[in-house]
Parts: C-alpha cells; sequence; structure tokens
C-alpha cells in the first residue's frame, strides 16, 4: 500500500482526491493547507467519496507533513510558485512526488528537481494527464506506427475566458514571479501534446500582448515551432474570449492523413481522414468519450515505482512543454526566434526591461 499525502487544499486537489477514493493501491492519510477549513473540507470528502471513516491527519505546516515517515508519496497541489522549493524538500524527505503543471517557473529549477530526483533515487511525475486519455494515446500509436507518414505540421487552439475577478482573487495570480503566466498554466497541456506528438522543438518564434493593467502576464500569445524532424507547429492561445470560454483544438497534418480534435471538453473529433484507415475516426470517436485519465495516470505511476516501469511523465518530459513555452516568451521579449536547448529561463526574466 502507498500512502500519500497531500499539499494544497485548493479546486484542483479535489480532482486528486477522488480519484484517489477509487483505487485501492493508494491510500491518502495526511493533507496540508494554510487554511483549516480547507483541510476538513478535502479530508472529509476524500472519506465520503470512499465510504471510509479512517483518519486523515491534517497539518498546518508542510514540513510537518514531509516529516511523516508514514507518507511515501507527497501530492503537491500548491500554486505554480510553491512547486519547485516544496517538490525539492520532499524528495530530500525520501518521498515520491506528484506534482501538478507547471513543473516550475525556471529551467534551472526544473534542472535542479530531475537532479534531486536522481540522487535521491525517486520519481517526479507531473501532471500532464490529457497524455493518458484513450484518445490521446490512440493518436500517439498512429503517429508512432508512421500511419500519417511524413509529418508537415501541428497546431493548437486555446480559446478561453479569465475574467479580471479571477486574477485578483488571488495576489499571486497574473503574476511572473509567482503565476508564470497563461501559456504556463492553461496552455502548457495542449503544447505538451504537441511536442509529445511531433518530438523536439528545433526553434520557436513568437509574440505575445498583454492588455489588462490588473496583471502581468499574457492575454494572448502566437508562437510559431520548427521541430527537427522539419514539420511545422502553431500555437495560439488567448484568456481573452468573450463572453465564454470556447474550448481547444489540437491538429495534426500528415502526408497521408489529417487528425483534429477539440470542443469545449476538449475530447471530440472533429476531423479524421488516414489513407487505407477507413474506420479510424469511428475508432476515435468511441475512444473519446474514455474519461478516466486521472486514474489512469496513477496507474502508471504505480507501475513507475512498484515494476520499474519507464515514467511516462517524468520531470524530464514535463520540462519539454516548459522549454518550449519559455523560448515563445524569451522570442516575444527578444523579437526574434530562440534556438533548443536554451539556456537557463525564468518568468521572473519576462520583469526585466
Amino acid at each position: 500500500m502507498i500512502r500519500a499525502g497531500l499539499i494544497g487544499c485548493g479546486y484542483i486537489s479535489h480532482k486528486h482526491v477522488r480519484t484517489l477514493s477509487r483505487m485501492t493501491e493508494i491510500s491518502l492519510i495526511a493533507v496540508c493547507d494554510i487554511q483549516p477549513g480547507k483541510m476538513k473540507e478535502t479530508a472529509a470528502l476524500y472519506q465520503s467519496e470512499k465510504s471510509s471513516e479512517n483518519e486523515i491527519t491534517l497539518y498546518k505546516n508542510y514540513v510537518d507533513l514531509l516529516k511523516d515517515s508514514r507518507i511515501d508519496l507527497v501530492i503537491n497541489c500548491t500554486s505554480s510558485g510553491f512547486h519547485y522549493p516544496m517538490t525539492k524538500e520532499a524528495l530530500r524527505y525520501g518521498k515520491h512526488v506528484i506534482v501538478e503543471k507547471p513543473l516550475t517557473l525556471s529551467l534551472r529549477e526544473a534542472d535542479d528537481l530531475i537532479h534531486t530526483a536522481d540522487l535521491r533515487k525517486k520519481h517526479i511525475f507531473v501532471c500532464h494527464q490529457l497524455r493518458f486519455r484513450p484518445l490521446m494515446q490512440r493518436i500517439k500509436e498512429l503517429l508512432d506506427q508512421g500511419v500519417l507518414g511524413e509529418t508537415y505540421m501541428g497546431t493548437v487552439s486555446l480559446r478561453l475566458h479569465r475574467s479580471l475577478d479571477y486574477y485578483t482573487s488571488s495576489n499571486w495570480k497574473g503574476t511572473w514571479e509567482h503565476d508564470g503566466g497563461m501559456l504556463v498554466n492553461q496552455g502548457v497541456h495542449l503544447i505538451d501534446l504537441l511536442i509529445w506528438y511531433l518530438g523536439d522543438v528545433q526553434s520557436v518564434y513568437g509574440e505575445m500582448v498583454s492588455r489588462a493593467h490588473e496583471k502581468e502576464t499574457e492575454d494572448a500569445a502566437c508562437g510559431i515551432l520548427s521541430f527537427q524532424n522539419k514539420a511545422m507547429g502553431l500555437i495560439e492561445a488567448n484568456t481573452i474570449t468573450k463572453p465564454k470560454n470556447q474550448g481547444y483544438q489540437l491538429s495534426i497534418f500528415g502526408e497521408k492523413g489529417t487528425i483534429h480534435i477539440g470542443g469545449p471538453g476538449f475530447n471530440e473529433v472533429l476531423h479524421c481522414y488516414i489513407e487505407g484507415l477507413p474506420t479510424v475516426e469511428e475508432e476515435l470517436r468511441r475512444l473519446s468519450i474514455q474519461l478516466d485519465e486521472h486514474e489512469r495516470m496513477y496507474q502508471s505511476f504505480l507501475k513507475t515505482i512498484t515494476q520499474q516501469k519507464e515514467n511516462d511523465m517524468s520531470a524530464k518530459e514535463g520540462r519539454r512543454a516548459l522549454e518550449t513555452i519559455f523560448a515563445l516568451y524569451k522570442s516575444s521579449k527578444k523579437k526574434g526566434p530562440v534556438s533548443l536547448p536554451m539556456g537557463d529561463f525564468s518568468t521572473k526574466d519576462m520583469l526585466e526591461t
């Protein structure tokens, strides 16, 4: 039995708690948050969903949770700026870590976590759960099998609405130092999928705009990617869509076919054609209704630590999307393309004039 402790009892933690309540291999035994009410709410949710009265320890200080020798796994659901220091501390205390995206807000910090995890012989698992949707995994299989032939281009679109109240509700939201920007928080899932499908990025050119004076980070961004396999990529993202979210889209264009998915829940097959595979669109539509990606993500993590399987979402994997986003940020500042691999970059660099 893997015993878990969760740090950060905000909205996103409830997805983890509901998933854990359905698992027999992992037991949640402790939670931590600076707000006692949120801790109690999260603990009660787990007990209710699991129909269990097992006691859950409430820690006001996350270090006390890390010192708990019963805990094997720490789930870091804090805000973006705390991902690095709390994950590193967890590794130092000998815990495996599941951390919400983004992994960190700088490449130096990401590299330090990778080094620390290797040194401590512990695993970091970054929550890019969309990789574990059956629809997304089948698309990956098709690309790896080469049935689309040479891939020419991939595009992602993110059209969301985030009100000013969203940013002013917390003093860290919309700041470069503690939040990291729209692409890092809302766009990173799509960019991760694009890289997972098309491979390593060679260079990025990007432009961004910010109109809201109440925050520092970008409202809209466009990026042109050149992949090492000669494919092209396009990122188009904003959080100023009126009056509400329009959703997400991802398209892959290849020599022998096209795949286009999207929708408000990012689970609609909008178009699919592959030469010689007339039933593939129907197959993808059947898979699109399976939305148990969080549980599949946890199962993958369990296989990593119990069966020594390859870590599908290691810190090294999580770093790839971050580096691409940071290249877009840097490109927008220098007004020119940025080659990868980059040197160190932090979202705080966006504050420099």
